[in-house]
């Protein structure tokens, strides 16, 4: 009988990795299947690993960014473009302040370069680029005065969509470029497998900007083509028939506690939630903790600015009022 099993490949195997640069290699895969995954890693890569980002700034004297600063050589456009290549690591998931005031020259200087590492910051950030160039002072009395936001997320998020719900009055909002990975690329060659010559080696090329290594960028990227694989797998499962789920709601319905009336009325800023989650549910019309016990969590994936880690705060919100979502 013939076996039409088809053959797993190897286990990623290291080629080279220095510093932010990494060479990976998976040999054995199935005809074509070099393709298959070299193009879904490489999107996962780019567009689904966390990294933090400036996301808007405040700078003293500026309502928008067409400004030119008194006594600073770059105009406000090419600040913001600076301050966008700072790179950071963060040990925690809340957004952090930043901020920087430079005041003038020194009677000897006749310019002042001011970079990443004049920045005061939280004892939770780490500059990892602390040489990179924000503005050059040029003027003897003037001051830079600056309120920098930044904060976690995944891949790129245009700055339209952060101006909808974190943007304070006054600052301007920046393109969140999240991702760690400054590149990745992949290449497919043929190779012998037994007495067929078709079979393919994939290998990888990640570069990162240091605040994860490659071979974590992998990991990491195998492990969420995993996860999405694992939650489609069994779709042709038959259904419960009528009866079944029938006994099966009673018994939920049963089962599921009577809420009091006053809690379904306690607002939104009574709940032990960030202010970013509050802010998406603000933005969506949900005031209340009975609104949102009337949402369903695919309802609230679909809420701008609210990603998983906001479901599970709200979660264990509720469910210290004994309320489960819908």
């Amino acid at each position: 009988m013939a076996d039409y099993m088809i053959l797993l490949p190897s286990q990623p195997k290291v080629i080279s990795e220095e510093g932010e640069s990494g060479v990976f290699e998976i040999e054995g895969l199935y005809p074509g299947y070099g393709h298959t995954l070299g193009n879904s890693l490489r999107r996962i890569i780019l567009s689904s690993l966390p990294g933090v980002a400036i996301t808007s700034v405040k700078i003293a004297g500026v309502n928008h960014e067409f400004t030119v600063l008194e006594g600073v050589k770059e105009d406000v456009v090419t600040i913001l473009l600076n301050l966008k290549k700072i790179r950071m690591r963060f040990t925690t998931d809340e957004p952090q302040t930043l901020y920087l005031k430079i005041k003038g020259l020194s009677a000897q200087a006749g310019e002042r370069v001011v970079r990443a590492s004049d920045l005061e910051v939280p004892g939770q950030v780490t500059i990892l680029t602390p040489d990179e160039i924000i503005a050059t002072i040029t003027g003897k009395n003037t001051v830079l005065d600056m309120e920098i936001k930044a904060e976690k997320g995944l891949g790129f998020m245009p700055k339209e969509m952060i101006e909808k719900s974190r943007v304070d009055i006054g600052a301007i909002a920046l393109d969140g470029i999240f991702t760690p990975i400054r590149r990745a690329s992949y290449e497919v060659e043929n190779m012998r497998v037994g007495d067929r010559t078709d079979f393919n080696k994939l290998k990888m090329f990640i570069e990162t900007d240091g605040t994860i290594s490659p071979s974590s960028a992998l990991s990491s990227a195998i492990g969420i083509m995993i996860n999405q694989l694992k939650a489609i797998v069994g779709f042709r499962e038959d259904e419960p028939v009528a009866e079944e789920k029938e006994i099966r709601e009673n018994r939920d319905s049963v089962a599921k506690p009577t809420v009091d009336p006053e809690v379904l009325k306690t607002r939104m800023e009574s709940l032990d939630i960030s202010s970013r989650t509050r802010s998406a549910l603000s933005l969506a019309n949900i005031r209340t903790v009975g609104g949102l016990a009337r949402k369903k969590e695919k309802d609230l994936l679909e809420i701008d600015g609210l990603g998983v880690k906001g479901i599970q705060e709200i979660k264990k919100a509720l469910g210290e009022f004994g309320i489960t979502l819908k």
